[in-house]
């Protein structure tokens, strides 16, 4: 008897996918947003014909809420009536076969023999420390040690709202392998213009191809880090062994050993 998931993935035409809600190629979709109306008849009125504006059918307004001071929020379902052809889609990403802790520990004894220096912080006016320290604290997140637990890695973790000329300083000063940069705070594009600024001053100090850059956050993708000048960028989900494994093959492949 075949799985009914593997039934269901029979039928799926890849060329053309849409969302799924109680059948396949329903369309059937959930979102919401708020709208700086009141909340009443009027406004969930204003709701479903933004919906249908945007290109669903049969939009319903399922939920909305009064946040006071005349904006209303709203949860509205429909249906999208347009498709995707998943077979052409291409995404750069960050092209390396992961190590565990210990792989990577291993890795390092055998071909680079000596410890590999990384420095992080969230830089700029970020204040949030959540993402650099999962992936460098010792007690890493959900399961996976952060980098301070790697026997042949030597982790410095500057905390938050650091100055990237500070990160600099120190990386110059430990003769860093890599540079983490972590970027939470993302109102108004803040981060681009900060991790601008850092390759700008890695390359003013002369150190841009002597070390490994990389970034991270929630709105960090390999692509947009490589077109900003850097090595390689980490989204959300990422752990120690997925940044680890790539500056230790980096470092060989650079022969920087």
């Amino acid at each position: 008897m075949s799985h009914p998931n593997t039934t269901a993935m029979s039928k799926v035409d890849i060329t053309k996918v849409k969302p799924y809600g109680d059948t396949l190629n329903d369309g059937m979709i959930q979102m919401s947003f708020t709208l700086p109306v009141p909340d009443g008849e009027e406004a969930k009125e204003a709701a479903r014909i933004l919906a249908k504006k945007m290109g669903l059918d049969e939009p319903a307004v399922v939920y909305h809420k009064d946040l006071g001071i005349g904006y209303t929020y709203f949860i509205v379902y429909g249906k999208c009536q347009h498709t995707v052809d998943y077979s052409s889609i291409k995404v750069t990403k960050v092209e390396v076969d992961v190590m565990d802790r210990l792989e990577c520990e291993k890795y390092i004894e055998d071909n680079i023999k000596r410890p590999v220096v990384m420095i992080g912080a969230s830089t700029g006016s970020d204040a949030h420390t959540v993402g650099i320290d999962a992936i460098m604290n010792m007690k890493g997140f959900h399961g996976h040690f952060g980098l301070e637990r790697y026997h042949g890695i030597e982790a410095i973790n500057m905390g938050s709202q650091v100055p990237n000329e500070e990160l600099i300083a120190k990386a110059i000063e430990m003769h860093a392998d890599a540079i983490l940069v972590s970027q939470t705070v993302t109102q108004k594009d803040v981060h681009i213009a900060n991790l601008t600024n850092m390759v700008e001053l890695c390359e003013a100090e002369g150190i841009r191809d002597k070390v490994l850059l990389l970034c991270g956050g929630p709105r960090i993708s390999h692509e947009l880090a490589q077109e900003l000048g850097y090595d390689a960028g980490f989204g959300a989900e990422t752990h120690a062994e997925d940044v680890a494994s790539f500056v230790l093959t980096e470092l060989v492949a650079r022969k920087r050993i």
